[in-house]
This record gives structure tokens, sequence and C-alpha cells, in this order.
């Protein structure tokens, strides 16, 4: 056969800045056929209407057009076919860009969760105004000796394949304000998980108002709790102010974001409300 207007695969993998394996990988899912093939070397050989070809294929390719779909439209194109093909890529691309969207939201909450959770003075009670809030809600009472007590009941929140979850810093434990009222703070009577609002749950949530809390954080984790649930509730006795709801204790930095347990910050918040 005569090559003189035929280019070898290594050429036309310089001229369209394609891989030579990606050239061989259209060819085997029978998307680009060469001209020739060598019967001696193997080598492939293409002309130029393999070259209009792999424009086309080029171009769908960068507006991230599938292969399947490439394929399709080559082999039945038709003004209406493209038109079709553009439209349901546009659509694509537009439900990407959301989606992207909402993974940046869910970026930046993280980040100023951390640089809040390094800015709060450490062991000084305050009282503060908690913004509403969506979770998601396990009655388990359980004893905390370490991290893996909490996994069994964490599970439990994963049972609606909850995204969220595996979002570090979102995992908290309660006290009942009936068990706060008697300081019996050794043992939780709840774990929740809270959601961000662009978060995606499919089980039961229940939305938190906002709610006046008094808060403490301190160096450590749900371990060292008990001593600082002492220290808010006297707090409480001595401010002559009441008990309003379930507290809410989250450790803010643990293990899941560094393996110094000298930097582990944890949060106590306890809603109330003034006699």
């Amino acid at each position: 056969m005569d090559r003189k207007n035929l280019f070898p695969i290594g050429e036309v993998s310089k001229l369209f800045h394609i891989s030579v394996s990606s050239l061989r990988h259209y060819e085997h899912i029978g998307l680009l056929t060469p001209e020739y093939i060598s019967s001696d070397s193997g080598y492939r050989y293409y002309g130029t209407e393999q070259f209009e070809v792999l424009n086309t294929i080029r171009y769908l390719r960068a507006l991230d057009m599938p292969l399947s779909e490439i394929e399709d439209f080559l082999k039945n194109k038709d003004i209406s076919c493209i038109e079709e093909k553009l439209l349901q890529q546009k659509h694509a691309v537009l439900k990407k860009q959301q989606e992207l969207q909402r993974i940046e939201q869910k970026i930046n909450h993280r980040l100023n969760w951390l640089r809040d959770a390094q800015s709060v003075p450490l062991d000084t009670v305050s009282l503060i105004e908690l913004p509403s809030c969506r979770i998601v809600w396990v009655d388990a009472p359980l004893k905390v000796h370490g991290s893996h007590d909490m996994e069994v009941p964490i599970r439990k929140l994963d049972q609606s394949d909850a995204e969220a979850v595996v979002f570090l810093g979102k995992v908290g434990l309660g006290i009942s304000a009936e068990h706060l009222q008697q300081s019996k703070v050794n043992r939780y009577d709840s774990i929740f998980l809270i959601l961000d609002q662009e978060d995606i749950y499919t089980g039961e949530t229940i939305t938190l108002p906002k709610t006046l809390c008094v808060r403490l954080r301190f160096r450590g984790s749900h371990i060292e709790a008990p001593a600082h649930y002492e220290k808010l509730l006297d707090y409480i006795t001595k401010e002559q102010i009441q008990i309003a709801g379930f507290s809410r204790e989250i450790t803010l930095i643990d293990y899941g974001i560094t393996n110094d347990s000298g930097k582990f910050v944890t949060e106590i918040c306890i809603p109330v409300k003034c006699r």
C-alpha cells in the first residue's frame, strides 16, 4: 500500500497531542480505526479521514463528553444528534458545577470550624447563642473510655449513607437536661451528627432552634469532659440560670486532625434560659 499520504501513529500522537496509548484505546473500542496496519510490524498509519474523526473526538472530549456518547454520535452523525448530545452534556456540566459548589461550601465550613476551634480561649465559660442547626439523633446511652466506644453508635448514624459522617469533627455526644440537673455527667444519653445546610442525608433529621448556651472549650477529649461539666454546672448555679436542654459535646480537634493529643480541643455547650 502507498503510505505517502499516511502518518505513523507516533507522528499522529505529536500532531494531536494525544498519547499513543489513547490512540490504541480508541482503536480497541472501535472509535478510531487506522487507515493501514503493517502486517510485518503491526505499526499503525492514519490518513486525513481519521484526522477528521480525531478532531471530532478531541472537541467532544474537551467538553468532557463520555467516549460511549462520542461513539454513538460518530455512528449516527446528524445535526439533531449532536444537538441532543450537547444539551445532555450541558446538563451534566451544570450538575457537576452544583456538586463542586456544594463541596466548596463543605470545605469552607470545615476551614471556619478549624480556625474557630483554635481561636476561642480555653477553660473559660462564656454565654453564647448557637445558631439554628440540623442534626441526626440517636438515643444511645454509653460511657466513653476511648474513641472506640463511639464507633457502634456512629455506625447507626451511617445507616442512611450519610456522606456527612465522613466529615471529621461533626459527631457529638449529649447528656439529657434531667441528668445534668442531677450532676450525672459520667455517662451520655445520646449521640448526634451535625449537618451543614448543604449536607445530603436521606434519613430523619431534627432542626434545633437558635439556642442560648453556656460554653466551655478545653484541651483534651471526651474522657476528660466530666470535670469540665462540673465547672459549667457551677457557673449555671452561680449565675442562677436554668438548664434548658441536652448538652452538646463535640471534639473539634482529635486524632482525625492531628496525631498530637496535646492539641485536642473539645467543646461543651449546655442550653440555658434566664429564670
